[in-house]
Formats: structure tokens, sequence, C-alpha cells
């Protein structure tokens, strides 16, 4: 005689199976909170100063931004290379109009621009199922090398007429990593910025 499941001896009826990531996204937090930027320490100049001498505060204000903006470009270049070296994770979903069995990476449009999907763990693809109330489906996904995404995956979606970036880990906010579709990032031949790039322009 076969034994009967457990939830039928008790009387309870057995509800929809859960889905992993529900189940990860149960354990975590959505985390939205904008990060803090790295300061740079400036002397501060005297109002009495400011007053005879204004060319001193703007040289030093100039001064500033400059170091500003290279230490950003070190931080995205950094994580653009270890964007590439790294294995993500991409939803895939069927293609309309094709066999069911054909899939493509998901994307969503926004600012004039396709992006990519990808995550960098299960966490991550947790929370931005629970961000989107799909928790407790079951999602499909591929580990795709970093730099494949960029270099195969974004000129193929970019056939399309659309230029095509890769958003990171899109439910965290200021924690996820924006890679447009800009000379650098993306081949030059579907960056909107190359010789012979895309009509489109990059939402900010």
């Amino acid at each position: 005689m076969v034994d009967e499941p457990e939830a039928a001896v008790s009387g309870v009826a057995p509800g929809p199976p859960r889905s992993r990531l529900a189940d990860i996204a149960d354990q975590t937090v959505i985390r939205t909170a904008r990060e803090a930027v790295v300061e740079v320490a400036v002397e501060v100049v005297s109002e009495e100063e400011t007053e005879e001498a204004p060319e001193v505060e703007t040289e030093v204000e100039t001064e500033v931004e400059a170091a500003q903006v290279r230490a950003r470009r070190r931080r995205f270049l950094d994580r653009l290379g270890e964007f590439r070296r790294s294995q993500v994770l991409v939803p895939m979903g069927a293609l309309p109009g094709v066999d069911p069995a054909a899939e493509a990476p998901l994307t969503v449009d926004l600012g004039g621009v396709r992006w990519i999907l990808a995550f960098t763990g299960e966490a991550a693809l947790a929370r931005y199922a629970a961000a989107r109330g799909e928790a407790e489906r079951e999602w499909r996904y591929r580990g795709v090398w970093g730099a494949a995404l960029l270099d195969a995956a974004v000129p193929t979606v970019a056939e399309s007429g659309v230029p095509c970036g890769v958003l990171v880990d899109a439910a965290d906010g200021e924690r996820g990593f924006v890679l447009p579709p800009v000379v650098g990032v993306v081949p030059e031949d579907v960056a909107v910025d190359g010789p012979d790039g895309l009509d489109g322009e990059v939402g900010r």
C-alpha cells in the first residue's frame, strides 16, 4: 500500500509549488538606498580670502570637480572590468511568434534604449522577481560571462535597430550597475557615440 502524502494525512490540502526564488526572496530585503559617494578632501577658503581672490575658489572647485570625475571613472572602469571577468545570471524568455523552445534574454525598454537584464546571483534575481510581484513563478536563466554579454549578446539585440545596454541587479537601486551602449562598454559599431553607432538617446 502506498503511503498517503503528509499534507493529505494532516487534512491540509497541498498548495501550489513554490519557486526556489520565492524562498530566497523571503530571506532577503530589497535594497534601494543610495550608497555614499567617495568624499574628496578640500581646503576651505575663508570668506575674506574668497572676496579678495575669487579666482582661487574657482581654481579649487575646478580641481575638486576634476578629481571627482577621475575617481568616478576609475570606479566605473574597475566595476566594468570585474563584470567582464564574472559570470552573471541572465533571465530567459520565449520569443513571441517563434518556436516555444527558442529563448532570448529578457529585456526592458527605457529611455530609448533596450536593456538586457543581468544579475550577480540568485539573491539579486530574487529581489527583482519580488519587486515585480513575480517571485512565485519559475524564472529560467543562464549563466553568461559578462564579456560575452557585452561583446556578443548586445550586438545581437541591437540588430533590431534599437541601442542596447545592460542593467545589472536592476532591483538594487544605486547598488546596481548601468552599462550604457557607449564606446568602451559595448562594441563601437553598436555604440550610440561610435562612428557607425545606432541613432538613439541614452536615458539618464
